[in-house]
């Protein structure tokens, strides 16, 4: 039963404090999307004019909706206009989806 015990615990460690950080991600998020997606997920209205598109609101049910893999293939691949953030990798792409969850209604 003890030995039991201690192998839940283990195999339950990298679940226990290594959960994306939403903070960290913040600060990618600044850096590389701010620009278009606004500083609450809510478009720029100039780069949606400038490339004629309309940008989703990540707060919305359209995004929220999406799971994590589908969020970050759309970080790294790109869609539509949208250009892929092929410099968002490993920590950093969890940390982003980790900060865009933040936004949810």
């Amino acid at each position: 039963m003890r030995l039991t015990l201690v192998l839940a615990a283990v195999l339950c460690l990298p679940l226990i404090g290594f959960a994306a950080d939403a903070k960290a991600g913040k600060t990618v998020y600044d850096a590389k999307c701010k620009n278009c997606h606004g500083a609450t997920g809510a478009a720029n209205p100039a780069i949606e004019k400038m490339m004629k598109v309309e940008i989703k609101n990540l707060s919305s049910s359209d995004v929220q909706g999406m799971s994590d893999a589908e969020l970050k293939k759309v970080i790294t691949a790109g869609k539509g206009k949208m250009p892929a953030m092929k410099t968002v990798t490993g920590s950093s792409l969890d940390e982003v989806v980790a900060y865009v969850r933040t936004l949810k209604k």
